[in-house]
């Protein structure tokens, strides 16, 4: 019988990254949110190839900006899956769109406006440079090898997102920084509980073997145990 915990673990890690690209509507509003008129970020500054990062609810999204206001970026979008319509697909990703992409594991690496790439959002400029320092590409690679992927592509909130389509384009390895460090605090949560459930384990079996007084053992045992179950 397969373990259930790292079944059920992914579960969650896949549901609360979905976070990732959902955009906040603003209160009373019955639909999505326009974007931002051209124009309304400053595009001198940048230059073909910078990675663009557009923080957002609890994660970053990426992009390669490929110059004349122009960003290449991976998003989950379920309708390459049901349609060619190129028309369609090249509106502007709805949040009902994403999420259904992201249940199909479908996306597809798309060129879209600055104002539709940041979608409201601040954006940062090479920020990821300083953690691959001596691994970033030629000026004209890393857009060339995103125009290539431009098209339809598998989706992964864990193994295959817009992080692991900007390094691979920008520094040759498809990594996902975000993604490590969250599944890293997760892991934490669950070893943590694991090793309190340990110890009430370790302790009710002290009480039946050693015959330990119930009256000064059992609150210290269940004591963690119960702050186990309320967090």
């Amino acid at each position: 019988m397969k373990n259930p915990v790292p079944q059920a673990a992914s579960l969650l890690l896949e549901k609360l990254m979905l976070l990732v690209h959902i955009r906040t509507l603003p209160a009373g509003s019955g639909g999505e949110t326009p974007p931002p008129a051209p124009g309304y970020y400053d595009t001198s500054c940048f230059k073909r190839g910078d990675l663009l990062e557009v923080p957002r609810t609890l994660f970053i999204h990426f992009g390669i900006y490929l110059g004349e206001n122009r960003v290449a970026h991976l998003m989950p979008d379920i309708l390459p899956a049901i349609t060619g319509d190129r028309r369609q697909i090249q509106q502007v990703v709805t949040n009902k769109r994403l999420i259904l992409g992201v249940i199909a594991r479908t996306a597809s690496v798309r060129v879209d406006t600055v104002e539709d790439f940041a979608y409201g959002g601040s954006i940062l400029v090479n920020h990821m440079d300083r953690l691959f320092e001596a691994q970033v590409l030629g000026s004209e690679e890393a857009p060339r090898r995103a125009e290539k992927l431009v098209g339809t592509t598998a989706y992964s909130l864990l193994w295959n997102n817009c992080e692991h389509f900007v390094t691979y384009c920008r520094y040759g390895a498809p990594v996902s920084f975000q993604t490590d460090k969250f599944c890293e605090t997760v892991k934490m949560i669950i070893r943590d509980q694991r090793s309190v459930l340990a110890s009430v384990l370790v302790g009710l079996a002290s009480i039946v073997c050693l015959g330990l007084a119930p009256s000064t053992t059992l609150p210290t045992i269940f004591i963690p145990f119960f702050l186990w179950m309320a967090g």
